[in-house]
């Protein structure tokens, strides 16, 4: 039997790059087949090839034995193939049938209308033919993003899909909602599907293919039986040497005090209370961890830190003096970095190149203006210096932040960030969608600051990067901090436990004061408790 897809010597060169270099791929029918490899490896490109955005350079697509040729994504959906992106396609306001049949709606009356019912009843019975709990009468902006990315899956299998690929799948989903993913990966590969996903997660292949396929450079360099191989194995293949897989802070005595925070409250931007008198302090040469189910408050309490967001009522200190009603560009020039969580919305201007980025928040100080003009070559210099040093693909700082891929905008904040020479770094998800050659460097740059008597908050929803890197770990839990605890000695089930905003045992407590801090439960939930564009996220 024909496989469903084989690749057949992909070749695609962009100006200055070749994306993909003589690439053959081989996915059988009805498997789960995972695409790994760096950001910039060429993942996205050959998948892009496939789908038919991109016309291949040299090479043949393949599909059941037949030679393909598409001029555009139609002619591919047409021959059988869909494609899930990261960021969803969906309309908000539209319910669940009326996106999955959009473009394709089934007529009535001659085709001068939509035959709502025929349409609502062909998505219930797809949606109850592969298992999906999907309401086809919900609105998508009331529905979760896991149910929406099936809606997605949906959409594509209304038009035929026989061949689905999903970019980075799991990047937007709670770890529930990623254990949902892989059921609905086995019920469709039950029914003859092949699914093909682009991932740079490790465990994630591993759990969730059947074969695994490393992309490096732009080349194949080998297809894997998932049962095979072990991450240490896929790590190497991946970066082309031995990857260290978990960080590790060597232990080090704290400094001064940096930042003091005292009974803060902050609301969201409905009005509501998202940080509820919390406090604690924050060392040089110090991490603090802080780790919870994203939406307890973690965005507002760094939003008040950085001064994104005003405080509602409490104390924000920093080396000894208040910082509450100074802006977000004074907190920059008196040493604070930033790395935000959402990186378009306020970590770059996306239609700006990489040298006019790599100077935001700091285009009115030297070296990068002098009376008054921007130095357009000391701020070249710099973008190439960032570019350089945290490899950041395609090395090219003419290149707008738009056409990087997600993870090399994000080395690029990074880089961008802690090359500002701070005293406080405060970081929210500082390697999502970042691979692990690069993630592996990120943190160690993150311990250089520590060593550097650098004071950094970490926000992360990753547990073992907040474990590896932190001296001490905060959980966040409804506004309030639910404990901290030491790093090395707490264990998953108890993290849990707090995330859920359970009290741990005396045990627990008596582990988590950690280098003589106060009380680790103070801004605990048993004390009784009393946004911008790009330009705006990184220069007030």
């Amino acid at each position: 039997m024909n496989p469903a897809v084989h690749l057949d010597g992909i070749t695609k060169r962009f100006p200055g790059v070749v994306a993909n270099d003589d690439v053959d791929l081989t996915v059988e029918r009805g498997s789960v087949h995972a695409l790994l490899g760096e950001n910039g490896a060429g993942k996205t490109t050959l998948m892009n090839v496939l789908y038919g955005l991109y016309e291949p350079t040299e090479g043949t697509v393949v599909l059941d034995g037949e030679p393909q040729s598409f001029d555009s994504p139609r002619d591919a959906i047409d021959a059988g193939v869909g494609m899930i992106h990261q960021h969803f396609m969906l309309v908000d306001p539209m319910t669940v049938w009326e996106n999955v049949v959009l473009g394709n709606e089934p007529k009535a009356w001659g085709g001068l209308r939509v035959d709502k019912t025929a349409a609502r009843d062909a998505v219930t019975e797809l949606s109850e033919r592969y298992g999906f709990d999907v309401d086809p009468d919900a609105t998508i902006a009331d529905i979760s993003v896991g149910e929406q990315q099936r809606v997605e899956i949906l959409k594509a299998l209304y038009r035929g899909a026989d061949v689905l690929i999903m970019d980075e799948p799991t990047a937007v989903l709670t770890p529930q909602e990623v254990e949902e993913l892989y059921g609905v990966f086995e019920e469709l590969t039950d029914q003859g599907k092949t699914i093909i996903f682009i991932s740079h997660k490790l465990g994630e292949a591993l759990s969730a293919a059947d074969d695994i396929t490393v992309l490096r450079d732009g080349l194949n360099v080998g297809t894997v039986s998932a049962a095979d191989v072990t991450r240490e194995d896929l790590a190497e293949m991946m970066v082309g040497r031995e990857v260290l897989m978990e960080p590790a802070a060597s232990p080090q005595p704290p400094g001064d005090s940096v930042l003091e925070v005292t009974g803060l409250c902050v609301d969201d931007d409905r009005g509501v209370e998202a940080v509820s008198d919390l406090s604690f302090e924050l060392r040089a040469g110090e991490v603090l961890g802080v780790a919870g189910v994203d939406g307890n408050g973690q965005s507002q309490l760094v939003e008040a830190v950085t001064g994104l967001r005003e405080a509602a009522s409490g104390e924000i200190r920093y080396r000894g003096e208040s910082i509450l009603g100074t802006t977000r560009r004074e907190r920059i020039d008196g040493g604070m970095a930033f790395v935000p969580e959402d990186r378009h919305e306020r970590g770059l201007v996306m239609s700006y190149d990489l040298t006019e980025n790599g100077i935001l928040g700091s285009q009115h100080d030297p070296p990068f203006a002098r009376g008054g003009r921007l130095d357009w070559r000391a701020s070249r210099d710099h973008a190439e210096s960032v570019i350089e040093q945290y490899d950041v693909r395609p090395p090219d700082a003419e290149a707008t932040a738009e056409s990087l891929s997600g993870g090399n905008q994000q080395k690029f904040i990074v880089g961008r960030e802690f090359e500002r020479d701070p005293d406080l770094v405060v970081a929210m998800h500082p390697t999502r969608g970042v691979d692990i050659g690069s993630t592996e460097f990120l943190h160690d740059r993150l311990l250089d600051l520590r060593a550097e008597g650098k004071a950094v908050l970490l926000v992360s929803s990753k547990l073992d990067e907040v474990q590896g890197l932190s001296d001490r770990l905060a959980v966040m839990h409804e506004g309030s901090f639910s404990g901290v605890v030491d790093p090395a000695t707490v264990t998953e089930e108890e993290i849990g436990l707090l995330m859920a905003g359970e009290p741990l045992d005396d045990d627990s407590v008596e582990r988590a004061a950690v280098h003589g801090d106060a009380d680790p439960t103070d801004g605990g939930p048993d004390e009784d408790p009393m946004d911008g564009t790009a330009g705006e996220g990184v220069d007030a």
